[in-house]
């Protein structure tokens, strides 16, 4: 059993995220029972994981999107109703989101590129002054293999467009939804770049470019960090903890 306001405050130091900007509220968005018995962990905050989370008794949902984004507002029909589960049944809301695709050794951009072999070199894309993402070093790898290697590791198969060089030595990875970052990749002297979600305009990018683009799916690039956020609530509070994954094809 843990206290919920220390949890929070060990995870927001954790991954720094008072006053990283961003585009919603980190931290606990929505407050239940102040003890933490079992703790929840997801990509999204869904009003099924939520369910899941109650029929397992938990007191805590931990996720990587939560409900509120943007500029506070009027709630919509959909908010509301994910909010009517939680406040019901006294459950925890805790997101963090780019301040756990930043971290460099909990964070899902850091965890991907050790997932795939690859090895950090610098921080990469700028987000309002704070990076986000990763610059990897890669040993000579194939475009194809490098695909092959996302697909295995993490189930599902990316899309590829192989307008890069033969050989890759440096990758740029932003996961979740970072298309647009394909420009600063080049710019950065990257072979390739994986992110998650693709857009239209990133074929003529990545052609004009000459660099190799990967997107490997918005959910299934996110999954590593709130798992080993998950993980760090165990070894520090000795909390129970499940990663509990809802499935997502995007």
């Amino acid at each position: 059993m843990a206290q919920r306001d220390e949890i929070v405050a060990f995870l927001d130091k954790l991954l720094d995220s008072p006053g990283f900007p961003d585009y919603g509220p980190n931290g606990l968005q929505v407050p239940g029972a102040e003890s933490v018995e079992s703790v929840i962990t997801g990509v999204s905050a869904t009003k099924e994981l939520f369910e899941v989370a109650i029929q397992k008794d938990a007191s805590m949902v931990l996720v990587h999107h939560g409900v509120f984004w943007g500029d506070a507002g009027a709630l919509s029909e959909m908010q509301a109703g994910r909010l009517r589960v939680l406040l019901a049944n006294d459950l925890n809301l805790v997101a963090y989101h780019l301040p756990l695709d930043a971290h460099p050794s909990v964070g899902n951009n850091a965890l991907l590129i050790d997932e795939l072999g690859l090895a950090i070199e610098e921080s990469f894309g700028d987000y309002k002054g704070r990076s986000i993402g990763f610059v990897a070093t890669a040993p000579g790898i194939g475009g194809d293999e490098l695909a092959t290697t996302i697909a295995a590791r993490l189930g599902r198969e990316p899309m590829h467009l192989a307008y890069g060089p033969e050989r890759i030595e440096r990758v740029a990875v932003i996961a979740g939804s970072a298309p647009d970052y394909i420009e600063a990749a080049a710019a950065a002297g990257c072979d390739a770049f994986i992110t998650g979600e693709p857009a239209e305009r990133v074929n003529s990018a990545a052609k004009e470019l000459g660099i190799h683009f990967y997107a490997a799916g918005h959910h299934a690039t996110e999954k590593l960090g709130v798992q080993r956020l998950g993980e760090a609530l165990v070894e520090h509070f000795g909390v129970n903890h499940e990663f509990v994954d809802i499935p997502n094809p995007i």
